[in-house]
């Protein structure tokens, strides 16, 4: 089952993987992956911002669109 969530105004598709017993976050509409893990939704929200901050800083230090387009 997939559900999604929104973090800092991103949206993210959570998934339950089995082989590895945790929730799995990934951020939609990004130009690059932003994936992330955790044990419950609450952490998973905690991972998922530190995961979208690393992303942001990334790309602002190579110059990098964050959004996969321009609206």
């Amino acid at each position: 089952m997939k559900h999604s969530i929104e973090i800092d105004g991103h949206k993210a598709l959570v998934v339950f993987d089995p082989k590895i017993g945790l929730l799995r976050g990934e951020f939609l509409g990004l130009a690059g992956g932003a994936d992330f893990y955790a044990q419950n939704l609450e952490q998973l929200c905690v991972e998922g911002a530190r995961s979208l901050a690393i992303f942001h800083e990334i790309c602002r230090e190579k110059g990098i669109k964050t959004a996969a387009r321009d609206h």
